[in-house]
Parts: structure tokens; sequence; C-alpha cells
């Protein structure tokens, strides 16, 4: 599958679910919105019934104080006959009958009348004194803490509302009092109904509920399934994706190792055979310091054809496992020096040359030697691979000691140099710098990352410096054995 597949595939993906994500939580803040305004609507429905019944109670009570006086003044005005009422509705009808109309009954209609109009003026005149001396009573007798309590935990449950309350009863600035928890209540958490409103002075009757987020929640909460239902569908799927281009980026480095396989042992072959056909001339047998040198390529040669296998098998290390290091005190000057005579037939095939100016005088290091001498010819192998067409190559490679207790190498190179861009990835593990349309550069893309980790393990650090178009510099900088080797011989 073409990697634009893979990301058009993504991107459809990516926002369908995203999309999906965003209309659950559209929905669940609806949701509770609409619980929320239904529960506060229910809430005010309830108070108002408190307030109503208040009231209701408030009128009761001046009724009952009332009722004597009224009954008084009604047995002063009007004293009780037995069965007045009776005769006076019979004896018309017996008069009726006889055909006269008895005036008595006239009389008693009349009497009846103004004693209806003196109650409803009575009436009025209860009705007034509630008002009137209604806002003068404390409102602590208007309203009683437990009465109150009851009263709205009753009317809370006509309205479906079992939740535990909190209450205040206050004025329009100053509380009168309040349940034990109600100061923990914040504004607009706070339900309010005014009590009273004909008194002067107005109440406030204030209730709050410290689980209804529970409560609202509680109707939604079968959305979070769902939601986090998607969410790992959608880690799934990016970690689907991620494998995918993880896969192809691992076939592509398949097919980059076939291609680049040859060429990686082609240049080791090709030097022993120069060497073996050199060998064959009849005049360089005559020679024994050239027979010594060759004997020497042939030699450090098969050393490297070995390390270019070993460096496929030390793919592993990547894999979680640490290679496989054996420390020994060294000299670097020595290794370094043995590892340039090995490469100079390779950069006087450019027409190039190797300068060494090894001016450490300590260059004694604790590393594993073979890996070392590979650290070494991977970079003068890059500076080789990555050289300039219209110049000849060139390689310094410089010891010194910047320190009593550090070891400090310098290689550097004339070649194409590396973009900024491309400079601070150039140890990761298969990233390669773009060569434009150079398709001479081969490699599996892990000689650097295999450089960083060694020189990580030698507990040292590498750096690289470079100018696009005129070369780079690789500084390995590494403790001496001298003040290290007994700690480093623990590790």
């Amino acid at each position: 599958m073409k990697k634009s597949t893979i990301w058009l595939l993504t991107i459809v993906m990516a926002i369908t679910f995203g999309g999906l994500v965003y209309i659950q939580i559209l929905y669940m803040d609806k949701m509770t919105r609409m619980r929320s305004e239904q529960f506060a609507e229910n809430a005010h429905r309830a108070l108002f019934g408190v307030a109503d019944e208040l009231e209701r109670m408030e009128t009761l009570h001046y009724l009952e104080q009332d009722i004597e006086e009224i009954q008084d003044i009604e047995a002063a005005f009007f004293p009780t006959e037995p069965d007045t009422t009776a005769i006076a509705v019979t004896r018309p009808i017996l008069s009726a009958a006889t055909g006269g109309i008895d005036m008595r009954y006239k009389q008693m209609q009349q009497t009846i009348r103004r004693q209806y109009l003196y109650q409803r003026e009575l009436l009025n005149e209860v009705i007034l004194n509630i008002m009137r001396e209604g806002s003068t009573r404390p409102v602590i007798e208007r309203a009683d803490s437990l009465q109150l309590r009851t009263i709205l935990r009753n009317e809370l449950a006509a309205q479906g509302i079992n939740l535990p309350f909190e209450f205040s009863v206050a004025t329009s600035k100053v509380p009168i009092y309040a349940s034990a928890d109600f100061h923990a209540a914040r504004e607009q958490d706070v339900y309010s109904q005014i009590l009273f409103p004909a008194s002067q002075s107005h109440y406030y009757l204030k209730v709050y509920f410290p689980s209804k987020g529970d409560y609202i929640y509680h109707s939604v909460r079968w959305l979070i399934p769902t939601l986090a239902l998607t969410l790992i569908l959608l880690i799934v799927f990016l970690y689907t994706i991620i494998i995918a281009f993880r896969q192809k980026r691992l076939t592509e480095m398949k097919t980059d190792f076939i291609n680049n396989m040859t060429h990686e042992y082609k240049t080791p072959i090709s030097t022993i055979s120069l060497a073996g056909q050199m060998l064959a001339d009849s005049s360089v047998r005559k020679s024994p310091q050239m027979l010594s040198h060759l004997a020497g390529v042939i030699t450090d040669e098969s050393k490297r054809l070995r390390f270019q296998v070993e460096k496929v098998l030390q793919m592993s290390m990547f894999d979680g496992r640490g290679p496989n290091i054996k420390f020994t005190e060294v000299d670097a000057n020595v290794i370094i020096s043995q590892v340039v005579n090995t490469f100079k037939i390779k950069v006087e095939k450019f027409g190039g040359r190797i300068e060494m100016d090894l001016e450490a005088i300590n260059a004694l290091i604790y590393v594993d030697e073979m890996h070392f001498t590979n650290v070494i010819f991977n970079l003068l192998d890059n500076a080789v691979k990555y050289r300039r067409e219209d110049v000849d190559p060139i390689l310094k490679v410089a010891t010194a000691n910047p320190s009593d207790s550090k070891l400090e190498i310098r290689i550097s190179d004339n070649g194409i140099g590396i973009r900024k861009e491309h400079l601070r990835r150039i140890f990761d593990r298969f990233y390669r710098v773009h060569t434009g349309n150079r398709h001479d550069v081969k490699g599996f893309g892990l000689g650097l990352a295999y450089v960083h980790k060694l020189i990580l393990a030698f507990h040292g650090v590498v750096k690289a410096e470079s100018e696009f178009g005129k070369g780079t510099t690789f500084i390995i900088t590494l403790p001496l054995a001298v003040s290290t080797g007994e700690e480093e011989e623990k590790v």
C-alpha cells in the first residue's frame, strides 16, 4: 500500500473518530444541561409550594386566634334560638300552603342578610390584621426551622427530588438561621424563594443540594462507556496506523538491505582482490616490504569484512539488549593509526589523502577494542561516502587531551556536509540524509546510530559539527583509563 493511501485513510478515520467523539461530548453536555434545568424547575416549584404552605399556616394561625372573638360578637348580636332556621323555613311553607305570607319570614331574611354582611366585614378585618401584625411577627415564629424542614422535604419529594439538602432563611443581606452545612454552598448552586411577599421585610428561603452533581450525572453516566469505547477504538486505530507505517518502513529497509549489502561487502572484497592481484606480480614479490604491507592489508580487510558481518549481527543491540562489550585498556593512538593505514588505499583510490595529527600525550582509554575500531572505521567510511565530486577527499584525524581526564578524537572531512535540519537526527537509527541524485551512497542507516550507542556505552560523548557544502567534523570525547579505569571495571 502506498504511503499516500495510508495517510489518506488515516486522515479520513481521524476526522470520523474526532467527529464521533465531538458529537458524543455535545450530546452529553446537552443532556446534562437539560437535566440541570429540569432539576432547577422542580426545585423552584417545590420552594414555591413551601412558601404557599407557610402562608396558609399563618392564615390558619390568625383565624384560630380570632375565632373566639368572632363567636363572642355573634352571640352578642345574634342570640341563638332553638330551631330558628327550621322554623323560618317551615312557617313560610305552611303559610304559603294556606295562601298567606308570614311577615316573620321576611324579617328573618333581612336578619340573615345583615349577619352575612357583618361576617364579611369581620373576615376583611381578620385579613387586615394578618397583613398588619404578620409583618411585625418574628420570622422564626412564622417559619419554624423544624417545621420548615418537614414541609420542604415533603414538597421536594412531591416533585421527585429525594436528595439530602441544606437550607437557610435570610433577609436580602443578613442570614437569620441556616442548617449545619449550608455555609459550604456556592452561590450558583443555591435555589431561593421569597417568603411572605406582603411583609415589609423580604425573607428568602435558600436551599442547597450537596449531591446535585451526582444526581444529574447519574442520568447520563451510561454515555461514558460509549465514549470510552470510542476512545479505545481511536487508540487502537492510531496504533494500527503506526504499525502499518512501521511495517512499511521495515519493508523498505529490507529492500535497501538487499540492495546495499552487496556494496557494503564489495569494498573489503575488492581490496583483498586488489592485494591478491598485486601479489601475483613478480616484482612485488621481490620486495619484502611490499609483501609485508599487502599481507597487512589483506589481514586488515579480512577483519573489516568480519566487522561488517558483526555490524549486521549487532542490529540485535537495538532491540532492547545492550551490546556485548568487553572492556580492555587500549591506546587510542595505536588503534586509530592502524585503521588509518588500512583505510589509506580506499581514500587514495579516489585521489584523496588522510592526515593524522595524534597529539594526545595520554591516549589510554577503557573500551572494547573491536567496537572502538568499528567506530573509527565507520566515521572514516562515512567521510568517503559523502565526499564531493568536484574535489579530492581530504580526511583529518586528530587526538588531543582537553583535560587531564579526557581524550578528544576529531575526524574531519571536506565532503558535502549536513544541513542543520538533518544534523540533529543523524544519530537516529535508520535515519539517512538525502543526497539528491547520487545513487552510490549505500548503507543501512545504522552506522552513526551504532557509533552513538557505543560511545555512550564507553561513557563518552559524540557530536557533529557541519557546514553544508564544506564538510563535517565528528568529535568524540572519552574518559581516560587512568582516571576512570577502576570505576569502569565494576561496570
